[in-house]
């Protein structure tokens, strides 16, 4: 039987999932010590682990190449399509968050908004329940730089703190929607390996409602 093959998302997602995975009882010592490696058997070699970056976990599950994966909510939201999404696991809680500069009336203008953000999809469902026309720019660095050099009128971003909004001069006027990460499944995995999914859902399950 092919092990079952699970996508974490590298970095702190990594190391809480594997966490858990050690508080229901797996061996996790060859992710732990994991040197460059991307792929580590964990407990009797029954689970295999693949590092990956978060938009990668979601490809690789959805082409049935891994079986599970674990990815923030925000990737889910921004690119998510073809998975069954199976639960919160209670963990990289944060917060998706629409912020501009300090004492500024967003929506006091007449014009469209402009708003600079990594995160369009997010962005433009956000705006569109507000039945608002807004200009999305897509910005892959600091996302905080649009409305302090005039490219936005505000930002969608992740938050966790706020600390670095509120260092560069802005605030958070409006929170979109909270973010943690997620275990997600191949539709077909969850069809042909149902009872071992079901299983380890099930500790996992015990161990974050704990």
């Amino acid at each position: 039987m092919q092990p079952l093959r699970i996508a974490l998302t590298k970095g702190r997602l990594e190391k809480d999932t594997i966490k858990l995975f050690q508080k229901i009882g797996y061996d996790c010592d060859s992710v732990v010590n994991k040197g460059r490696k991307l792929i580590l058997p964990i407990g009797n070699g029954e689970i295999e682990i693949v590092l990956a970056k978060a938009a990668d976990v979601i490809t690789y599950v959805e082409h049935g190449v891994c079986d599970l994966g674990v990815v923030g909510k925000d990737t889910i939201l921004e690119k998510g399509e073809s998975f069954y999404e199976l639960f919160d696991l209670g963990f990289g809680k944060c917060k998706f968050a629409l912020a501009t500069q300090k004492g500024k009336d967003l929506y006091g203008g007449y014009k469209a908004l402009t708003i600079a953000t990594k995160y369009p999809n997010v962005t433009r469902r956000f705006f569109e329940d507000k039945n608002m026309d807004v200009r999305i720019i897509k910005i892959e660095g600091s996302v905080e730089l649009g409305p302090l050099i005039g490219l936005s009128d505000a930002i969608v971003d992740i938050v966790e703190t706020g600390s670095t909004l509120r260092e560069n001069g802005l605030e958070v006027i409006e929170d979109v929607c909270p973010i943690s990460a997620r275990l997600i499944a191949n539709v077909v995995s969850l069809k042909m390996r149902k009872q071992e999914i079901e299983a380890l859902v099930d500790l996992l399950g015990k161990e974050v409602d704990a």
